[in-house]
């Protein structure tokens, strides 16, 4: 719900109506990569996630660089999902308390968003129960703000008939885009690949069930289910709110609702049940963010745990009451600040950096967000790619859930969708491209070289590997010895 009410304008923009075909190929591909990592949370149930599945597949060094790049796209996506909520919030507080507050100020995104993200970590030291209660509550506004914007869209009339959604309305061609993009006349190889991306940026965050293993009862068994559930019904309830909101698409076309917003088609219904759900998606908006930071700070935990960051003594307390890892999660906290501090970076003309521009009127946190997508998908391509090895090297898991014989076509296939579209993601292009709505040209392949650089420097450095292997597996971790 977050990523379709942040992204759907350009979906629908790059890719027309049809580009709600991109939901079940994106999800369905993920599916394979949550049926691997559900199989190695099973092995490995253990705070962290993909930096222990890296460390006990391949070895310490190699978790290390996987739990450094996972870690820090997290606390990316926290800052982008926080700052995401600012609009919501704002017409919010613009209705009911007659403020008027400018979404689009520097300073108004950073308080809005910071609030957020003190109130995530609040909750996220009161312990998994609390994070757990959050979630279900995030589960309910989904069913609400996908399931029943449908219905309430198809109660007051769709404009568009069925075969709306097998249609591009022109876009792969500059004169019919309501971007203005040139696609050459090519919607397969050319608004296809970019349209598929505003889903590529919303189906994750399946795989953050693993970083609360230790926190979990039975997580063996209830983490696999918990990944698999998360991202099949996330498709599903996807799918249908795309689905409602193609339908209802004015009879003009799309060019209103990609320049005016989703409020286009949401301004449709009454008042009072628009304002019901502006609630539900800053709700939607909160459950996601405190999620998300929930995860970030176990990762930190987990490497803090075998001393493999700065002041790992500190970062590695437990408090004593909520038995939550809450120095950690105050690195979560700060972390997504500092990230907040970018949406002050902002020209107002073209930047040369290098052989490229940094473009006009993009604030800097908005490019540091393409950056937790592209570390994402390299974090996951290198934890599926750590399964592939090690069952070429005689691997048989052995946790409550397994693959069985299709465990090496499973993983093969999940290592090839993430190596394509991650290559789809990061792939520079000039700005006048479609592709740089998501990337900013080169920006995001340059962050994500930047990010594993400070990685590689401090790593070479601090020799944090050498802590790893001489960390002892926690206590009732079904765990293997470091290779």
């Amino acid at each position: 719900m977050v990523g379709i009410y942040s992204l759907y304008t350009l979906g629908l923009g790059t890719g027309g109506p049809r580009y709600i075909w991109t939901i079940p190929v994106v999800v369905g591909c993920m599916l394979l990569v949550a049926l691997v990592f559900g199989e190695l949370a099973s092995e490995y149930p253990l705070s962290g996630a993909l930096y222990q599945y890296g460390k006990y597949t391949i070895g310490a060094r190699y978790g290390w660089y996987v739990g450094w790049i996972y870690g820090f796209a997290l606390l990316a996506t926290v800052a982008s999902v926080d700052s995401g909520a600012v609009g919501y919030v704002t017409a919010l507080a613009n209705l009911l308390l007659r403020t008027h507050l400018d979404p689009a100020n520097h300073a108004t995104i950073f308080i809005i968003a910071g609030g957020i993200i003190i109130l995530s970590a609040i909750l996220n030291s009161i312990g998994a129960k609390i994070l757990g209660r959050v979630g279900r509550y995030g589960v309910y506004v989904e069913t609400i703000g996908t399931f029943g914007v449908f219905i309430a869209l198809a109660a007051y009339g769709f404009h568009q008939h069925l075969g709306f959604i097998f249609s591009s309305q022109g876009v792969e061609r500059a004169a019919h885009n309501p971007l203005g993009l040139n696609f050459s006349g090519n919607w397969w190889t050319g608004a296809a690949l970019v349209a598929i991306l505003a889903n590529v940026y919303i189906f994750y965050g399946f795989e953050s069930a693993g970083d609360i293993s230790e926190e979990t009862v039975e997580a063996a068994r209830q983490v696999p289910r918990a990944m698999r559930n998360a991202l099949l019904y996330g498709g599903i309830a996807s799918f249908v709110l795309v689905l409602g909101l193609v339908l209802a698409t004015p009879a003009q076309g799309i060019g209103p609702v990609v320049s005016g917003g989703i409020n286009v088609i949401l301004g449709r219904l009454p008042s009072w049940l628009g304002d019901f759900l502006l609630v539900m998606v800053i709700v939607a908006f909160f459950s996601c963010g405190t999620a998300v930071q929930g995860a970030g700070a176990r990762v930190a935990f987990a490497l803090a745990r075998d001393g493999a960051l700065p002041f790992s003594a500190k970062q590695r307390a437990i408090h004593p009451r909520h038995r939550t890892p809450v120095n950690a999660i105050l690195v979560g906290t700060i972390v997504p600040f500092l990230f907040l501090l970018l949406v002050l970076i902002n020209p107002s003309k073209p930047v040369r950096l290098l052989w490229f521009e940094y473009p006009a009127n993009v604030n800097a946190l908005y490019a540091l967000v393409s950056f937790a997508t592209s570390g994402i998908y390299l974090a996951f391509l290198l934890t599926v790619l750590g399964a592939t090895i090690a069952r070429l090297r005689g691997w048989k898991p052995s946790g409550a859930f397994t693959l069985g014989r299709w465990g090496m076509l499973v993983t093969t296939g999940a290592a090839l969708y993430l190596l394509l579209m991650l290559i789809n993601i990061v792939w520079p292009s000039s700005l006048s491209s479609g592709r740089a709505i998501f990337n900013y040209g080169w920006i995001t392949l340059l962050i994500m070289a930047l990010i594993a650089g400070i990685g590689a420097l401090y790593e070479a450095v601090a020799r944090p590997t050498r802590a790893i292997n001489n960390a002892v597996p926690p206590a009732g971790g079904d765990t293997a010895p470091i290779r």
